[in-house]
């Protein structure tokens, strides 16, 4: 490794014991609250909303490779890193500025933010992974980048067991569903939604909503970014065997 790789791998490490902290008081109250909406929510609801956000995704991200440069080969990380880092910088500025326009608008516009921002991530996404090489040509890189999306996105407890399955991916993604029918589309939005919705329901208030629509849609890329990389240095890098015990 030289000095640059060194710097990004303890950075890693110290994300990977993040990533598997297990759930906190506060985190197993607001999980317990958010169940028991979720389950007073009649099923038709929850069926459709899963229908909506399966096939938004799904359209970004089988469109999005048409768009999308290919896959940076025989590149330093520096360099690589870089260009990922102006890219979330970019993407990052984007997300503040939309969400401040929607936030001001009151509840429709408000209501426009969550297509859009979604939008944006995962095109994100498709950018970070192309920049780190890798082809997401191939179903299984895309179902990986879900993954990432997932373990920034989700409550503790769900983060813990999506971070296993991409810290050993090269033996997990022999197992996973071949259609992308197969996926858990209804996991997947129920956490995004659960993690979003204290700050993306206070973008729908007066007054406030612009701010709040900007702070949050910043923050929420940012995460984003930091999830990718570390996500993808794992790939790169290899990970510590304690941590994966």
């Amino acid at each position: 490794m030289d000095l640059y790789e060194k710097i990004a791998y303890d950075e890693m490490k110290r994300w990977q014991l993040k990533m598997q902290r297990p759930p906190g008081i506060l985190n197993r109250v607001s999980k317990g609250t958010q169940d028991k909406i979720n389950a007073l929510i009649p099923e038709k609801i929850h069926q459709a909303i899963t229908v909506v956000v399966k096939q938004m995704i799904r359209g970004v991200l089988f469109g999005a490779r048409y768009t999308t440069g290919k896959p940076l080969k025989d590149v330093p990380l520096i360099i690589r890193e870089q260009k990922v880092k102006e890219r979330i910088e970019l993407y990052r500025n984007t997300a503040a500025i939309e969400g401040g326009i929607t936030g001001a608008g009151g509840l429709l516009l408000g209501l426009a933010d969550f297509p859009l921002l979604l939008a944006l991530k995962l095109k994100l996404l498709y950018e970070i992974a192309s920049i780190y090489g890798f082809d997401l040509k191939d179903y299984k890189e895309r179902v990986y980048l879900l993954r990432i999306f997932e373990l920034a996105f989700s409550g503790a407890q769900h983060r813990n067991t999506i971070y296993r399955k991409i810290a050993d991916w090269e033996v997990n993604s022999r197992s996973m569903p071949e259609r992308a029918d197969d996926f858990d589309w209804r996991k997947f939005q129920q956490e995004y939604r659960d993690y979003l919705d204290l700050a993306k329901m206070a973008q729908l208030l007066p007054v406030i909503g612009a701010p709040v629509g900007l702070i949050a849609n910043y923050s929420l890329v940012k995460k984003l970014g930091k999830t990718a990389m570390n996500a993808y240095r794992m790939r790169l890098l290899g990970h510590p065997d304690d941590l994966m015990k």
